[in-house]
């Protein structure tokens, strides 16, 4: 399957990332996406910026490079509450946010509480989709938590980086079942690079071969084209952005 947009990306903000916003929007363009949201990691993250940083993202031009440009954030999941680490005040400054779990800022629990705390951070209704699900040092229970997500319009990330073998190791035949599942069910899917280098924007050689393996439609894969993004923005509440209205 083919992918417009690349929903996770990091520069050199993130603090352990290597690459400006300006050398992500060239890649993506060498790379055929039309779209890409750039979602560093929020504050407490080691090495990551304060707040401020993701409420003046407006100052970015809505294209760089010929691709269109979606400001986001890559928050940090904190408790079983599913309280993220960005203030309610920067959510409106924001079109894209994910929740992801991360070792440096929550530490594995067991199955029963990764799965309560994922459930939480959906119901909350400040992320718009959950990153790298596949991460076997956070079980969880994949059907109560897609089931979940697909009746909140919360989507799925199948992350490319997590298939490469680099980093949670151990994701790929997990993340093939969660394909799966969400499949079956009808939760949207989304995809990201998760890079951390700007030449891997828009790289997707396994998530793309997981997905087609797993049998998801298209049309779940809100990645698949920009339109079908956009559409899923406005799904969330997302306000209309009218310097796309070319791309919806």
């Amino acid at each position: 399957m083919k992918f417009e947009v690349d929903t996770h990306t990091h520069t050199y903000a993130s603090g352990h990332a290597y690459s400006t916003l300006i050398e992500n929007a060239q890649h993506a363009e060498q790379n055929s996406m039309k779209m890409f949201c750039t979602t560093d990691h929020a504050s407490s993250m080691p090495g990551a910026p304060h707040y401020w940083f993701f409420i003046n993202q407006k100052v970015i031009p809505r294209f760089l490079s010929n691709v269109a440009v979606l400001c986001g954030v890559e928050a940090n999941i904190l408790n079983i509450k599913g309280e993220i680490d960005i203030p309610l005040e920067v959510d409106n400054h924001l079109d894209w946010t994910i929740g992801s779990f991360h070792e440096a800022v929550l530490r594995p629990a067991d199955k029963a509480t990764n799965t309560e705390t994922l459930l939480n951070v959906i119901k909350n209704g400040r992320v718009d989709a959950l990153g790298h699900l596949g991460n076997p040092n956070y079980d969880i229970d994949f059907e109560t938590v897609i089931a979940c997500a697909k009746e909140y319009n919360v989507a799925i990330e199948i992350n490319n980086s997590s298939l490469k073998g680099m980093s949670r190791v151990g994701s790929n035949e997990r993340c093939l079942e969660i394909a799966k599942i969400a499949a079956e069910i009808g939760a949207y899917i989304t995809t990201g690079s998760d890079a951390h280098f700007c030449s891997d924007i828009g790289q997707f050689q396994f998530a793309s071969e997981l997905i087609d393996k797993a049998g998801v439609p298209a049309s779940n894969v809100i990645t698949h084209t920009t339109a079908q993004f956009l559409r899923f923005l406005t799904l969330r509440g997302k306000p209309y952005i009218n310097a796309f209205h070319a791309l919806y």
